[in-house]
């Protein structure tokens, strides 16, 4: 069976060509995994680098989870990683198996935490990455991180929304409607309640909107990619105010799902095809 299927396939080149394919093993410079611990808020939550393989210092694509963070975009890890860029993951505070309480607030102090943790010499050094060439990028909730830091850190060389979750928008929600999404995005978060998180939105609707940071995120390169899952007006919105602002924005919408479900090569292909255009 197996010689038949190779068969197929070296007959069938179409076949072959839907298939990515791994780059050749760097025996001096493998490819390679590192944990991170990354101080915030009196705590060290928990990373994984995604080191990309070849001697020198790679470029990084640090990458934000979303509410409560079911998708981690780990493919999307990888994808950057064979594209010859380091790639990093994390958790919040409170957030699966992080130290701490989970709060919306301390989402954006988190995902700072990690840049500048990055970017000390000593790490830097250790991950091979190079400290002035570090993207940033977020779905959903990480979307909104990611674009509330991004707005106050010009020295990002760019910066990612993939199907963004507005947080301030989502706060002029209904109160019994936040506690009902808070309820049903409650499980591997720690030290909060459905209700706690509905509060915290209404208290900060009005600060936590994206739009807010429009001037600020017109000093960097952005893509912003929204998908079929009704939040693609809260992506638009900051995409109009950014060029309003004079700002670089790129955007794609993709007909999937919040999650990118059946797209997920297609959202590889976005994303890396634009870190190239990055200098």
């Amino acid at each position: 069976m197996r010689i038949f299927l190779l068969a197929l396939l070296l007959a069938t080149p179409a076949l072959a060509q839907t298939r990515p394919v791994d780059p050749p093993r760097d025996a001096a410079h493998p490819a390679r995994m590192e944990v991170l611990h990354v101080p915030t808020g009196g705590v060290a939550i928990n990373g994984v680098a995604y080191l990309a393989a070849g001697a020198g210092v790679h470029p990084t694509l640090v990458i934000a989870h979303g509410w409560p963070g079911n998708e981690k975009n780990l493919d999307l890890a990888q994808a950057v990683r064979r594209a010859g860029w380091n790639a990093v993951t994390f958790n919040y505070r409170g957030s699966w198996g992080s130290p701490g309480a989970f709060r919306f607030a301390q989402v954006p102090q988190d995902t700072a935490a990690v840049l500048a943790y990055l970017r000390q010499p000593e790490v830097a050094a250790k991950l091979g990455l190079d400290p002035a060439r570090i993207a940033l990028a977020g779905h959903s909730m990480g979307g909104w991180s990611t674009a509330m830091t991004a707005a106050k850190d010009p020295a990002l060389l760019g910066a990612i929304t993939i199907s963004m979750g507005d947080m301030g928008i989502v706060g002029g929600l209904p109160r019994a409607d936040l506690v009902k999404r808070s309820a049903d995005n409650a499980e591997s978060l720690a030290g909060t309640s459905p209700e706690m998180m509905a509060d915290e939105l209404i208290a900060n609707a009005a600060a936590n909107r994206t739009v807010n940071g429009a001037a600020g995120l017109a000093r960097i390169p952005l893509l912003i990619l929204s998908s079929d899952d009704g939040l693609a007006p809260m992506s638009d919105a900051l995409a109009t105010a950014v060029r309003a602002a004079g700002g670089r924005v790129t955007t794609a919408h993709v007909a999937t799902d919040h999650s990118w479900s059946d797209a997920r090569l297609r959202l590889e292909g976005l994303v890396i095809d634009w870190l190239a255009t990055l200098k």
